[in-house]
């Protein structure tokens, strides 16, 4: 599962592998509704700098695009640059919006899955709903970044950004952070707030004066992913869940044209989604003796812990190939995945083939939907790529990338120096990427 949690507070805003596929042809696109209390003329006149928005379609996959849902996502790929996209191991949703920010492997910036323990930490477990620090302090975010350099930075929801990051939690202060940066302006999730708010948001905060208006925003949309759990890639729920945020997508770009504000538009997924059924389950109890492990989490994949003295024979039942399924120690997966040697990671990991799921007993009820979470090279995980804007030529298509290489190509049109040991790197766009001014 890859929702954020609905947050019990109401909603604030505090100030301070490739997967193929070919370009479907572009239908007309229907005009956007306006922006309320937007006004073309007095804001159109001023002449703007850039800004670089960051926006995320929670399990959107790039073949999404050809079944002809998505005139403005169609349109920004058509104007812009495209590419299929590979997240990062295990191809899940906090793992991946962190790897996006940061250009980092969840295996080096410690946000190893979507719930995890750390044995620093005895008797407290890592939810989506997590903000202590400590959880996150492995590896600085582009928006940590950005605020250090004097860029302001506003985030309508991304995993993590609502952190007070690199501080420390007061202790009975009621989630109080002494120490730590955040975005200049930014959002708690609420599942609640719709598409129409979150975009209204975004053009809100470029509404401002130059002095105090934002120069990296985040957007994030979550309910292509919820639809694709619920009925699985190919469903009349994922569907209607894609043609609702192509149409905020067609919002947001109005919005920018009524205050005459350029933007670098980023649009990507964190992961794919690949199809599941009752008929496709391995239980765990069949590959090993449950008196042997504890389990830690099932589903696409599976982690475990033995049983103290029960190593030996854990591994004796547990180790190789299996139908449909691969087990390892953990710090022995293959190296493509860069996944297994962080301590927050349980000593043995099962990964499933796409489409199959290893729970901890085989179904009572038939069951059918799609998850995430599988070999981040498998076609059905591929994330989409979209870039465009007055950084970008139109009409480019490039070869499969690695998502590491997202938060390098930020932070070139932020302005910010390249990151020092980052895991990925801006070569995929350098020959593409347009300076200011230029025309290509």
């Amino acid at each position: 599962m890859t929702r954020f949690p609905l947050c019990a507070l109401a909603l604030a805003l505090l100030a301070g592998c490739s997967y193929p596929y070919t370009p479907p042809a572009l239908s007309p696109v229907t005009a956007a509704a306006p922006v309320s209390g937007s006004s073309a003329s007095p804001l159109a006149a001023e002449a703007r700098t850039p800004v670089t928005i960051l926006v995320s379609i929670d399990g959107f996959r790039p073949d999404y695009l050809t079944r002809d849902l998505t005139p403005n996502l169609s349109r920004l790929a058509a104007q812009g640059v495209s590419a299929p996209m590979r997240p990062s191991f295990p191809s899940k949703t906090f793992p991946n919006h962190w790897t996006l920010v940061t250009g980092l492997v969840p295996d080096h910036h410690g946000i190893i899955a979507n719930g995890f323990t750390d044995a620093t930490h005895p008797g407290e477990r890592f939810t989506m709903a997590s903000d202590e620090p400590y959880w996150w302090s492995a590896a600085e975010p582009i928006w940590v970044t950005a605020e250090k350099a004097g860029v302001r930075t506003a985030t309508m929801f991304w995993p993590g950004s609502n952190v007070g990051w690199g501080g420390t939690l007061e202790p009975g202060g009621h989630h109080q952070v002494v120490g730590g940066v955040r975005p200049h302006d930014w959002q708690q999730f609420n599942q609640s707030v719709n598409d129409r708010q979150r975009v209204d948001s975004i053009i809100d905060w470029l509404r401002r004066p130059a002095a105090e208006r934002p120069s990296f925003l985040t957007l994030y949309f979550d309910e292509v992913d919820t639809a694709g759990h619920e009925g699985g890639p190919d469903s009349p729920q994922v569907n209607a869940a894609v043609g609702a945020v192509d149409a905020a997508i067609g919002r947001l770009q109005a919005g920018l044209a009524a205050l005459g504000q350029p933007a670098n538009l980023v649009v990507v997924a964190d992961h794919g989604m690949a199809a599941t059924s009752s008929d496709r389950v391995v239980p765990l109890d069949s590959l090993a003796d449950p008196s042997d492990y504890a389990m830690v989490e099932d589903g696409p994949y599976a982690t475990l812990r033995a049983v103290p003295g029960h190593e030996q024979a854990l591994e004796k039942r547990l180790l190789g190939h299996h139908d449909h399924v691969d087990c390892w120690r953990s710090t022995a997966m293959p190296a493509r995945l860069r996944y297994g040697h962080n301590p927050r990671i349980p000593p043995y990991f099962c990964l499933a083939e796409a489409g199959w799921l290893i729970l901890a007993k085989r179904p009572e009820k038939p069951f059918a939907g799609g998850t995430h979470g599988y070999d981040n090279v498998d076609p059905s995980m591929t994330a989409l790529f979209i870039a465009q804007g007055p950084a970008f030529p139109a009409g480019v298509r490039l070869a499969p990338f690695d998502n590491v290489d997202v938060a390098p190509l930020l932070r070139d049109l932020i302005g910010l120096p390249a990151g020092q040991g980052l895991d990925g790197s801006d070569a995929p766009f350098r020959r593409i990427l347009k300076r200011q001014g230029e025309s290509r």
